[in-house]
């Protein structure tokens, strides 16, 4: 497990949304609506600011296309380092959450 920051929550989202497969920006921002039930949002900015820098840390690759028209639709794919990056921030966040229940459930 690499140790790093906690990861902001569009981070956390984005490589979340990417373990099930390739997608693009629009997709990620869709899915991430789906499986937070709304609650989490991440608009246009976000996501290309986000998507550009994991891809410098090499946590996700964008993929070629094919057939497309438009060559300016990306598609992001979750690198190895990625995954490991958001399985570490999985194992963090149990870990804070049994910790916030110890406490909790004696109030």
């Amino acid at each position: 497990m690499i140790k790093n920051e906690p990861l902001t929550e569009s981070y956390f989202f984005i490589l979340l949304c990417l373990l099930d497969g390739p997608s693009h920006g629009y997709g990620i921002m869709q899915k991430t609506k789906e499986i937070s039930e709304g609650r989490v949002s991440i608009g246009s900015g976000t996501m290309y600011g986000a998507t550009g820098n994991m891809m410098k840390k090499k946590w996700i690759q964008e993929e070629k296309i094919k057939n497309s028209e438009d060559e300016r639709k990306r598609l992001y794919c979750l690198t190895e380092k990625g995954e490991e990056i958001l399985m570490g921030e999985y194992q963090r966040l149990l870990l804070d959450i049994k910790s916030a229940e110890r406490i909790i459930k004696r109030h």
